[in-house]
C-alpha cells in the first residue's frame, strides 16, 4: 500500500500540471480545473490500490478529470459547439469504460488531437499562474501549486509562511483571476514579452529563495531550486525561440551544480572561493553551458538572465578558484548594469571589480551605495563592505560591518557565519566571502 501511494504521489507531481492545463481550457476557470483534477487524484487513490497501476496512469487521470469537467458543463448548460465536440470525444472514450474497472484499453483511447494540444494548454497555464493582475507573492504560490504540484503545506514550509496564509493567497488568486475575467489564452504577440518577463521573474524568485534562503535554520532549500529548475526546463521546451528562457535555465543549472559543495557536514556555509570544485555537478554544468550556447545560436543577444548565466559560466569553467576570469566577470557586470540597472547589480559589480582590480576599487564602489534606500536593511551591503575593509587591513571597521550584517540577516546559518567573520577580524585571519 505504501509503495502504490508513493507511486501515485510521483505520478501526480509529474502529471498534475498537464491535467489542470487541459481542464482549465475546458471549463475556463483555474479553480474548477484544479478541483476536477483533485477528483481524479482521489479516484486514483481509491481505485489503484485495489486493482493495481494502469498501463497509462496519465491518460487514466486525464479521462477521469475530463469526465468531471464535462459533467459540470452539462449541469451548467454551458455546452456550446466546442463543448459538444468535447462531449462526443468523451462519450467515445467512456464507451470503453467498465463502471469500476478502468482497464488499459481506455488509456489508449485518448484523442491524438487533444494530446497534441497539451503543450499549448500547459503554456497557457504558465501565463495564467503568473498573470499581472496577481501580486508576486500570489504568482509564486499559484505557480508552485498548479505547475509544481506542491501542497499548501509544502509551499508554506518552503517559504516559512503559515499554511493558512499560503492557502488564502491561492484562493484569493483564483478568485481574482475569475473576477478579472482573465482570458485563458496566450498573450498577444505585443504582450508576450512583458508577460514572459513576469513568468521568468517568478521562477527566478523561487530559485533564489532555495539557493540562499532569506529566513530559517537552513542556508539552502534545494527542493525549491529543483522545482524552479524543473519548471524552467518545461518552459524552455514550450518556448524554444525565447533566448531569455534559455538564459534563465542556464543560470539555474550552473548555480544548482554547486549545491553539494556549498555546505559542510554540519550545514554551515562554504563560500565560492573555498569550495571543493571537484564536488560540483559536472552534468548540470554541461546542461547549463548547453543552454547558454542555445542563446548564442538564437542570435538575439544577451538579456539579463543570459548575462548572469555568462557570469556563472566563468566560475563553472574555472576548475580552480585562482583561475577565475574576474576581468571578464567585471565586464559582464558592466553590461548587466547598463541593461538592467539596480543597486543589487551594482553591489555585485563592486565584488567583481574588487576581485579583478583590488579591494580599494571595490570599496569605492560600495561606498557609493551606502545611502541607497533599498539597501538600508540589506545584510550583504555591510558584509561585502566588511570583506573589502578586512582585505585592506582595516580590521576594527570590518568587524563592525560584519556585526551589523549579522543583525540584518534572518537566516540562522548566515548570521552564525557573519559573527564568525567578525570574530576573525580579531585574529586578522583572511576568510573569503563570495558564494
Amino acid at each position: 500500500m505504501t509503495d502504490i501511494r508513493r507511486t501515485i504521489d510521483a505520478v501526480w507531481r509529474i502529471e498534475s500540471a498537464k491535467l489542470i492545463a487541459v481542464l482549465t481550457r475546458m471549463v475556463r476557470d483555474v479553480g474548477l480545473a484544479e478541483e476536477f483534477a483533485q477528483d481524479a487524484l482521489v479516484a486514483a487513490l481509491e481505485h489503484w490500490p485495489q486493482v493495481g497501476l494502469p498501463d497509462e496512469p496519465a491518460a487514466w487521470l486525464m479521462t477521469v478529470g475530463k469526465r468531471r469537467a464535462l459533467d459540470h458543463l452539462r449541469k451548467q448548460k454551458l455546452i456550446d459547439r466546442k463543448h459538444e465536440e468535447l462531449g462526443r470525444e468523451l462519450e467515445y472514450e467512456q464507451q470503453s469504460m467498465i463502471d469500476h474497472d478502468f482497464d488499459s484499453a481506455l488509456e489508449q483511447e485518448i484523442d491524438e488531437r487533444q494530446t497534441a494540444n497539451i503543450d499549448d494548454d500547459l503554456l497557457r497555464l504558465v501565463f495564467i499562474a503568473c498573470h499581472p493582475v496577481l501580486t508576486s507573492e500570489a504568482q509564486v504560490a499559484l505557480t508552485l501549486k498548479l505547475l509544481g504540484g506542491l501542497s499548501t503545506d509544502e509551499i508554506s514550509r518552503a517559504f516559512l509562511v503559515s499554511e493558512p496564509t499560503i492557502a488564502q493567497r491561492i484562493v484569493r488568486a483564483k478568485r481574482i483571476l475569475k473576477e478579472a475575467q482573465a482570458p485563458f489564452e496566450l498573450p498577444h504577440k505585443e504582450e508576450l514579452r512583458s508577460r514572459l518577463a513576469s513568468v521568468l521573474a517568478v521562477l527566478y524568485l523561487i530559485f533564489n529563495e532555495g539557493y540562499a534562503a532569506t529566513k530559517g535554520e537552513d542556508w539552502m532549500r534545494p527542493a525549491l531550486c529543483d522545482e524552479a529548475l524543473r519548471l524552467g526546463r518545461i518552459l524552455a521546451e514550450l518556448m524554444p525561440q525565447e533566448p531569455e528562457v534559455h538564459g534563465l535555465v542556464a543560470l539555474m543549472e550552473i548555480q544548482a551544480s554547486r549545491f553539494h559543495a556549498r555546505t559542510n557536514a554540519a550545514g554551515a556555509p562554504i563560500l565560492l572561493m573555498d569550495q571543493d570544485r571537484s564536488r560540483w555537478d559536472k552534468l548540470l554544468i554541461q546542461r547549463g553551458l548547453a543552454a547558454l550556447k542555445r542563446v548564442d545560436t538564437l542570435g538575439q543577444g544577451y538579456g539579463p538572465y543570459a548575462l548572469q548565466a555568462a557570469i556563472a559560466s566563468c566560475h563553472a569553467r574555472a576548475y580552480r578558484a585562482e583561475l577565475t576570469d574576474w576581468t571578464r566577470i567585471s565586464v559582464l557586470y558592466d553590461a548587466l548594469a547598463a541593461l538592467a540597472p539596480s543597486p543589487i547589480v551594482e553591489l555585485n559589480r563592486a565584488v567583481a571589480v574588487s576581485m579583478a582590480f583590488g579591494p580599494a576599487q571595490g570599496l569605492a564602489l560600495v561606498d557609493e551605495l551606502l545611502h541607497e534606500p533599498t539597501l538600508a536593511k540589506y545584510h550583504l551591503l555591510p558584509s561585502v563592505r566588511g570583506d573589502f575593509l578586512f582585505k585592506l587591513g582595516r580590521f576594527s571597521e570590518a568587524q563592525r560591518e560584519f556585526e551589523r550584517a549579522a543583525t540584518l540577516t534572518q537566516n540562522t546559518r548566515e548570521r552564525d557565519f557573519l559573527l564568525t567573520r567578525a570574530h576573525s577580524c580579531m585574529d586578522q585571519h583572511p576568510v573569503t566571502l563570495y558564494s
